[in-house]
């Protein structure tokens, strides 16, 4: 019966393997087979299919699911990638299968959270969600009121407009910046536009969770963290239609604040 049976990506990152956007590109790949069929985008799978990645039998949905925070080092790479040298799945060495929620640049550090839950990875990376992450960015060049004010009000890259953000000056090279969209090294091409360079960039919030422990150190979320998130992301859409970039080329759209600023 087609009730019973789910999107081959949704089974993958169900089941603990990896996220939904990194199942849709093992299945491009050709990596995945369904009963040893290469099988095409959005098929589906049911209880009786047997589901492999490159020849490994993936299991049913898992039941304990790992949720880590990380305090990624610069230098490492937020891949899954084991032959990628300085993988983030190598440099924690955890004894499960587990994946990073989003990036981090290879040469950022900060907070990284991990876990093998696909579900809840799906819902934090939905591009219309407008979930808080938070940095605090050193620049080659003393900052002026301009800098920020422009930062703030949103810039041309990668060809859209960004959206208006908060940003506050730390110090004469330092400011602090809250995003709600997650474009591709988004802060340094904000900054190259400016005619700055970053040269030290340092996630320390995601939505609720902050970052609390020493460089290349890791631990479990607590119940509470785990228990606030869940709460902040339900109303997240889990369609695929929401998965779509939003046209954002007004720049600022509407905004919603997630748990605590650290200012």
């Amino acid at each position: 019966m087609e009730d019973n049976k789910t999107r081959i990506n949704k089974f993958l990152s169900e089941s603990g393997f990896c996220s939904r956007r990194e199942a849709d590109k093992l299945i491009e790949q050709g990596r995945v087979t369904i009963n040893g069929q290469i099988p095409e985008m959005g098929t589906k799978v049911g209880p009786d299919d047997e589901v492999r990645v490159n020849g490994k039998l993936i299991q049913e949905k898992k039941e304990n699911f790992v949720y880590l925070l990380f305090h990624k080092p610069v230098g490492i790479e937020c891949t899954t990638n084991q032959s990628v040298k300085g993988n983030v799945v190598d440099y924690i060495n955890y004894p499960e299968r587990i994946f990073p929620i989003g990036r981090l640049d290879k040469a950022s550090e900060g907070l990284l959270l991990m876990t093998n839950d696909g579900d809840i990875v799906n819902k934090i990376l939905r591009a219309r969600n407008n979930h808080e992450k938070e940095y605090i960015v050193t620049v080659s060049k003393p900052i002026t009121e301009r800098f920020i004010q422009r930062m703030s009000n949103g810039l041309p890259i990668l060809d859209t407009i960004t959206r208006k953000c908060k940003v506050e000056q730390i110090s004469k090279y330092t400011f602090r910046i809250i995003l709600t969209q997650g474009l591709n090294r988004q802060i340094r091409r904000m900054c190259e536009y400016l005619d700055y360079e970053v040269t030290a960039l340092k996630r320390i919030r995601i939505i609720n969770i902050s970052l609390d422990i020493p460089v290349g150190k890791y631990r479990e979320l607590t119940k509470k963290e785990l228990d606030d998130l869940n709460s902040l992301i339900e109303p997240s859409s889990k369609t695929e239609e929401a998965s779509l970039p939003a046209n954002n080329k007004k720049g600022f759209s509407g905004k919603r604040n997630y748990g605590t600023r650290n200012r």
